[in-house]
Formats: C-alpha cells, sequence, structure tokens
C-alpha cells in the first residue's frame, strides 16, 4: 500500500496556509534538534499535529521543506543584513538568531554535511554586500571580504557551536538571552572598532 497520497478535500479546506506555517514551524525545531538525516517526516507531522502526508503534498517531501526553511531563512537574513542597518548592527541580529531553531539548523547543516544544497547566490550576495561596506569606507580595505564574512559568521555562532568552551571561558550560560545579549554587544563593539568608530 503507497503511504503518500493527497490530502482529502476536507484537510485541504482547513486553511492550507496555517497548516503549512505549522509545518514550517515543526519542521524547524525538528531539523534543529536533531539534524537533517536524523529527522523524521513522521516526527514533524507530530510536532505540527497534521498527517504526515501534508509534508508530501505541500514541500514535495523532508527535503523540500528543508529547502523551503532555507529559503525563508535566508530572505529573513538578508533582511537583517540591509545595507541600511551598520554592520555592528547586523552582527548582534545575528547573535540573536543563533538561539533559535534556525540557528540550530544551520548549526548541524555545517558539522554534519548531510543536508541538501540550498541557494548558493545567498551567500554570493553577503559577500558583495561586504565590498560595497568597504568601498564605503565601513570596512578596511585590505580584507578579504569572504574570508571576514565566514570570520564573522563563525562569530555570532560561538554561543551555539562552542557552548561548552563559551561556558569554561565566562563562568556564564551562553544559552541565556542575557549572555546573547551582553556577547552581542561585545561583537558589535569589536566591528566598531573594524571600522574605526569604536
Amino acid at each position: 500500500m503507497d503511504q503518500r497520497r493527497s490530502p482529502s478535500a476536507s484537510e485541504r479546506k482547513r486553511d492550507p496556509e496555517r497548516t503549512r506555517a505549522r509545518i514550517v514551524e515543526a519542521a524547524a525545531a525538528e531539523f534543529g534538534a536533531k539534524g537533517y538525516a536524523a529527522t523524521r517526516t513522521t516526527d514533524i507531522a507530530a510536532r505540527a499535529g497534521v498527517n504526515k502526508q501534508l509534508i508530501s503534498y505541500y514541500f514535495g517531501g523532508k527535503e523540500g521543506l528543508y529547502k523551503e526553511l532555507a529559503t525563508s531563512w535566508h530572505s529573513s537574513a538578508a533582511e537583517m543584513a540591509s545595507q541600511d542597518q551598520p554592520l555592528d548592527e547586523v552582527l548582534a541580529s545575528f547573535v540573536a538568531t543563533t538561539m533559535t531553531d534556525h540557528g540550530r539548523l544551520w548549526a548541524w547543516s555545517n558539522l554534519a554535511g548531510d543536508s541538501p544544497p540550498t541557494d548558493e547566490a545567498f551567500l554570493r550576495a553577503q559577500v558583495d554586500q561586504m565590498r560595497e561596506r568597504q568601498a564605503a569606507g565601513e570596512l578596511p580595505a585590505d580584507l578579504d571580504p569572504g574570508l571576514l564574512l565566514l570570520a564573522l559568521m563563525a562569530a555570532a555562532a560561538a554561543p551555539l557551536t562552542l557552548r561548552q568552551t563559551a561556558s569554561q571561558i565566562t563562568g556564564e550560560d551562553p544559552a541565556t538571552p542575557e549572555f546573547a545579549e551582553k556577547y552581542a554587544a561585545q561583537l558589535a563593539l569589536l566591528v566598531r572598532h573594524l571600522s574605526g568608530r569604536g
């Protein structure tokens, strides 16, 4: 018997946008907790309170759902990294995102290396923005924009990816909002020093 079926007409009429949003939210939590490979669509569906077949119906399966999450994250990140925002504020915003399911999902995908490929154009656009910031005098011209972006991304993610080390260094719990706020302020200060505004 084929487990993949289209949902019934009554299931589709129940507010598809809300259902899709619940599935996406549940997927972010499951992928963030377990990584792509260990996450099962059954668990996502159970968390969302929907029939598992709706994941295939709306997203084409687990990979499509993951790509939907990545696209959503790239859109949010692009807004946060807007040229209208000073880089120190952008970096502080990214520290806050490491405390979310999306932050954990991003860390898993980098550590495990088992996630489906996502839109590389987003990252190339971020490197271009770093070049534009350099041209505008916001950053020193002798820094490689791609490597600088990588270093800043790693720094922003440190409370998540180096949680035990951060706790040992600071004596604080890096999983708390208070630590994230304090750490973000220090990273913002570092970037202001880089730009000569510190």
